[in-house]
């Protein structure tokens, strides 16, 4: 750690502290805000401090480094649970998250996707609901997000160049009849800014950005809030339990450190930002006498409404290269399918995104389990090759949750969470049509053939401790504050009542900015 980033030292029974579990878009962000305001934090981060220069340009070997490889169970009828049974979510364990691994893609929600249950009216199986706040209220916080992460196209930044990936989409999307395409917005500069460099257009996108110009908690955020002197940053930090009083208020962390040895930090509020499959895993393993059902979970709602984004590729062949890994990798997007228009035979919306996968990972994603001569075809023709992902808004449904596996424990002995999900009917016909629409584009500009390739495993984990106006319905409500524990907020993608159309990221870290000014008018009206 250099001499400008040296973490603070706050004592464990320092009762004043803000406990903040996990460093990614949300936990990032809110620690970031919070010290800024003077407010001393504990940034607990499971994983190791790895820095621009130590990431590998390799795919595996930087998966490898980077990936959250704890173990997991999968169940349900997803083809995930067939092809990746271990890796159900590809997210990140290190200081940053999975901001150090996302494509960069910054859309905003749309006003209908605020209200689902409102605007899809009833649909069987899904356990719809509206979200206790509205585009109106999240609009302010969408502007100082874009401007904190430096998004594309938006408040006079300009749009990254196009790449050839790009090239074929935008013009099969023109000769179908789309018009609202372009290269953002996307939190990757295409000039400096905010200290970050422009993009060298390097191709290594999910591998962790060496370069410095896409965004993430760990390039930005967190070295401003150490330089604050009020962050204490510690990694290799894994939380097992957060504790309460007898009243039923948070209390503290306990957390095993790096040496493997159970430490215990004291907390004047406690925010939790594991990933919507660490968060309510943790607030589960911190069941007791008062929580049976695990922290916050009067309503039985933790854990449940996992969404993982309806999902999927096209890949098509051309005659001539398109050397699609070239460029920034998901700069690129079109969004006249993210409108709500149930003739088309499901509800909400998705977008079509530029995506570029490497050799190796094309070989274990584009048909897992593949083999021989098509299979081989995908491979020899890579540069030739073009690619879109589909992602959409898919259905909460009560039954896709996570829960305990009891008889399948980690590394510290403690019972790995299993991930349950079955595609809804509306998220099966979703995918069906931006595969049909994905094939129609890549055949407009005279692609030899395409193939459609099935749901990687996730980036986009939402839901699984939802806001709610009502606390029977949810285990938030709109500022992330527990309804059960009034110092336990959740500052990452569980909270999210519908998943909508649009990548996550932005909004995750709109509603930390958000949640950061309510704490800290809480804190100084002495509420919390």
């Amino acid at each position: 750690m250099s001499n400008e980033e040296l973490s603070a030292t706050h004592d464990q029974d320092d009762d004043s502290v803000v406990v903040v579990i996990g460093s990614g878009a949300g936990g990032g962000t809110l620690a970031h805000e919070l010290v800024t305001k003077g407010v001393k934090v504990v940034l607990l981060e499971a994983g190791p401090y790895l820095k621009n220069e130590d990431y590998h340009q390799d795919e595996w070997a930087a998966f490898n480094q980077m990936a959250w490889l704890d173990p997991r169970t999968t169940s349900g009828s997803w083809r995930i649970a067939r092809d990746f049974p271990n890796l159900p979510a590809w997210i990140v364990k290190a200081v940053g998250g999975t901001t150090t691994h996302w494509s960069g893609a910054t859309p905003r929600f749309k006003a209908h996707e605020f209200k689902a249950r409102s605007t899809y009216g009833h649909i069987d199986g899904a356990n719809l609901l509206d979200w206790p706040l509205g585009l109106q209220d999240l609009a302010p916080y969408y502007d100082l997000a874009e401007k904190k992460m430096g998004s594309t196209h938006r408040h006079g930044r300009p749009a990254l160049p196009a790449n050839n990936n790009y090239k074929v989409l935008a013009n099969g999307a023109d000769r179908v009849g789309y018009r609202h395409y372009a290269t953002g917005p996307y939190a990757t500069n295409a000039e400096p800014y905010d200290g970050r460099p422009a993009s060298i257009q390097d191709g290594f996108n999910f591998q962790g950005d060496k370069n410095k110009s896409k965004w993430s908690t760990m390039v930005s955020e967190i070295p401003k809030s150490l330089r604050t002197g009020l962050l204490d940053l510690r990694p290799e930090s894994h939380a097992i339990q957060v504790t309460h009083t007898a009243a039923g208020l948070v209390d503290g962390v306990i957390y095993i450190d790096a040496d493997g040895n159970a430490q215990r930090q004291k907390a004047r509020v406690v925010a939790v930002a594991g990933n919507s499959i660490e968060t309510p895993r943790l607030l589960m393993l911190s069941a007791s006498p008062l929580f049976p059902d695990g922290l916050a979970n009067s309503s039985g709602q933790l854990g449940r409404n996992y969404m993982r984004h309806t999902t999927g590729s096209v890949y098509a062949k051309f005659d001539q290269p398109v050397n699609m890994h070239r460029g920034e990798t998901m700069a690129g997007l079109i969004a006249d399918e993210s409108r709500h228009d149930p003739e088309r035979g499901f509800c909400g919306g998705y977008y079509m995104e530029t995506i570029a996968l490497g050799p190796a990972f094309l070989a274990s994603f584009v048909e897992p389990g593949g083999w021989g001569p098509g299979f081989t075809a995908l491979l020899d023709d890579y540069l030739n090759t073009a690619g879109l992902w589909i992602t959409g808004e898919d259905m909460p449904q009560e039954g896709n949750r996570i829960t305990l596996n009891t008889t399948v424990t980690d590394r510290l002995g403690l019972p790995v969470p299993n991930v349950h999900f079955d595609d809804h009917p509306n998220d099966a016909a979703m995918r069906a049509h931006g595969y049909q629409q994905g094939s129609l584009l890549f055949d407009a500009v005279g692609a030899r053939s395409t193939h459609h390739t099935p749901p990687y495993p996730s980036t986009h984990n939402l839901g699984t401790a939802r806001m709610s106006e009502r606390p029977e319905d949810g285990v938030l409500n709109s500022f992330g504050q527990a309804h059960d524990v009034p110092n336990l907020f959740i500052a990452d993608g569980s909270q999210f009542t519908t998943g909508a159309a649009a990548n996550p990221t932005l909004t995750i870290v709109a509603l930390a900015i958000r949640q950061a000014q309510y704490l800290i008018e809480q804190m100084a009206q002495g509420r919390l």
